[in-house]
């Protein structure tokens, strides 16, 4: 039997998202209230239009208690700085007895070496500096303390022929390592060696012995080296040997001037 359609009530299907929000009452009226919320509170601290062209267009002439100062400041950059301050490296002055331990070096007809004149020199000059506080060393022509060595400076001594070869072969002449930049060495000690010997600058005769020099291949790279043939043993030598306190005081200046403590 058919049931009677006109006794029953028919009811239409609730849309679906009617009854997510009616299950869910909580949380929309919390959206709803925290939407307001914000919208009032913008509102409320936006300024009025036209205060922020007032408030800029103020001048120095305008009301001393209106609001004059700029939006922007300039403000003085501060220096960046290390944490931790970079200290230099250890102070220390390296000097080559030229021939020193390997041979006599030049030899003059009664018996005076080359090695001699500039062991004496060398130690010399060694004396005095360490006397004015800069520890200093002395290395062998071929010393193994070469291979890598790192000092504030590297000075070698050497001493030209003790033959007689014209009345120009005098004085004396320098050349600077080209693998590191020596030239204030090499400037600070020519001038303080020409001005306390009185000798003249010899450069035409720097040979390539000299600007290719073994040790400033074999030093470590950035440290400053010279190599110096501090006067001819024939002509100059009272100079070198009698009269050697003046050889002497000249690298000594030189070798200050360079670490900035001249005399």
């Amino acid at each position: 039997m058919r049931p009677d359609s006109r006794n029953a009530t028919w009811r239409a299907p609730t849309p679906f998202l009617f009854r997510l929000l009616r299950r869910n009452v909580p949380i929309v009226v919390f959206l709803v209230l925290a939407t307001a919320g914000m919208l009032i509170t913008y509102w409320y601290f936006s300024p009025v239009e036209g205060n922020v062209e007032a408030v800029a267009a103020a001048g120095v002439g305008a009301d001393p208690l209106a609001l004059t100062a700029p939006i922007v400041k300039n403000r003085e950059q501060l220096p960046v700085t290390q944490r931790l301050a970079q200290s230099p490296g250890p102070l220390r002055i390296g000097l080559i007895a030229g021939h020193k331990d390997n041979d006599s070096g030049a030899v003059c007809s009664d018996g005076l070496t080359e090695a001699q004149v500039t062991s004496n020199i060398a130690e010399q000059v060694a004396g005095r500096l360490r006397a004015a506080g800069v520890p200093t060393e002395i290395l062998a022509e071929f010393d193994p303390r070469l291979q890598g060595y790192s000092a504030t400076a590297l000075v070698s001594i050497h001493a030209d022929s003790c033959d007689y070869i014209n009345d120009l072969a005098t004085g004396f002449k320098i050349s600077g390592s080209s693998l590191t930049d020596s030239s204030r060495l090499s400037i600070c000690v020519e001038e303080a060696y020409r001005l306390s010997t009185q000798l003249p600058y010899h450069p035409n005769s720097i040979t390539p012995h000299m600007w290719d020099y073994h040790a400033f291949r074999e030093i470590g790279r950035g440290t400053p080296a010279i190599i110096i043939e501090v006067g001819f043993l024939n002509l100059d030598r009272e100079v070198l040997t009698a009269k050697a306190d003046l050889p002497i005081t000249g690298l000594v200046s030189g070798i200050l001037c360079f670490l900035g403590k001249e005399q």
